[in-house]
């Protein structure tokens, strides 16, 4: 594990902000050369700090050509909860490309799922294959999105 300084605790902020910023613009902004800036960045990726970088989608923009879609947060609880048992149901949800995310949780049910599917066929389909057809699956509650007020997936870097 790396020690972080004002400077690292800047350059995340930043790039969690927009990452599409070229290095001269990110040197910049946290007031560093734009050789140390650029050092610095990798250390920080080097280092797993920086998983990937993305472009975040605006999801209303897009309904016009791939329709709306159904979001949902799902709550899973299982039958038996050993941790072989929930690593096996983990294993098997991440790997379905409509979990955005996947989240075990404590206390109340297991997992708490976010999905994305076309419509309520496909959430249909969703459901036969990863929870239907698990027997070690209890009980499933699903939430249906219908406005997000928020989406913010950055991380906290220090006081709010």
């Amino acid at each position: 594990m790396i020690t972080l300084d004002q400077v690292d605790m800047a350059l995340l902020d930043q790039l969690q902000t927009d990452a599409s910023l070229n290095n001269q613009e990110l040197a910049e902004r946290v007031h560093v050369s734009p050789p140390t800036c650029l050092r610095r960045v990798k250390r920080l990726r080097d280092a797993g700090l920086i998983e990937r970088q993305v472009a975040i989608l605006d999801w209303n923009r897009l309904a016009p050509e791939l329709g709306h879609g159904l979001q949902a947060v799902v709550e899973i609880t299982l039958d038996r909860q050993g941790e072989e048992f929930q690593r096996a149901f983990e294993e098997r949800v991440v790997r379905d490309g409509a979990v955005q995310q996947c989240y075990r949780v404590s206390p109340g049910p297991d997992f708490i799922l976010i999905v994305q599917t076309r419509d309520m066929p496909d959430y249909l389909a969703l459901t036969q294959r990863l929870f239907t057809s698990d027997a070690n699956v209890r009980n499933v509650k699903t939430f249906f999105a219908v406005r997000r007020a928020k989406f913010d997936p950055r991380v906290s870097l220090g006081p709010a």
